[in-house]
């Protein structure tokens, strides 16, 4: 079973679970913390859920550095696996990420839930505002008064200033409307993905 075969259960999965939702966004290859990662899959709503996806010819070898990265920028993560992996992604990952089995069923690859995501209990507001782009984090300064001093600043202390004067919550919610906002950057509506 190969990364493609399970990125098209996934999918088709996501596109069963969102695909009536017009507020839903999926973006593939999504970059955290400046591209240092790359989450397979995310799905944009209310909440930012990243999927990463362990083929069998995967190797473990990144997870723990993707764990640390996905632990501060995503709401929601939920890894999805090879029966190979199965066993040494439990002890891998932290407890409230979600678990995902694929498992061959005749030509299709089926998907069986092992462990629910759970909220991300500890995520970092630097690293969500590192997912806007300049403007958009200029954008949200400035609608809030904040932008005094701060146009010719590098994105960095943009983040910086959002991530210091927004709540984890605000911050989240101007994320999220900005990766839907983007249009077709990286982003396909779930009713798009069934046809793989």
């Amino acid at each position: 079973m190969r990364d493609i075969d399970i990125r098209r259960a996934l999918r088709r999965e996501i596109d069963r679970l969102h695909g009536d939702d017009p507020d839903t966004s999926t973006v593939e290859e999504l970059g955290l913390c400046q591209g240092t990662v790359r989450v397979d899959m995310a799905i944009v709503n209310g909440t930012i859920h990243g999927y990463e996806i362990k083929s069998q010819h995967d190797t473990l070898a990144r997870l723990a550095g993707q764990c640390a990265v996905y632990s501060q920028a995503l709401d929601l993560v939920t890894i999805v696996t090879a029966p190979a992996h199965s066993l040494k992604i439990a002890g891998l990952v932290p407890e409230w990420w979600g678990t995902w089995i694929a498992v061959q069923s005749g030509t299709e690859v089926r998907l069986e839930t092992i462990r629910e995501p759970r909220k991300n209990p500890q995520i970092s507001a630097f690293a969500q505002a590192q997912l806007l782009w300049r403007q958009e984090a200029l954008l949200a300064l400035q609608s809030r008064g904040l932008a005094a001093g701060m146009k010719s600043k590098p994105r960095r202390e943009l983040w910086n200033r959002l991530a210091s004067e927004l709540t984890v919550e605000e911050l989240g919610a101007i994320v999220r409307q900005s990766l839907k906002r983007r249009g077709d950057w990286r982003v396909h509506a779930p009713q798009a993905l069934g046809g793989g």
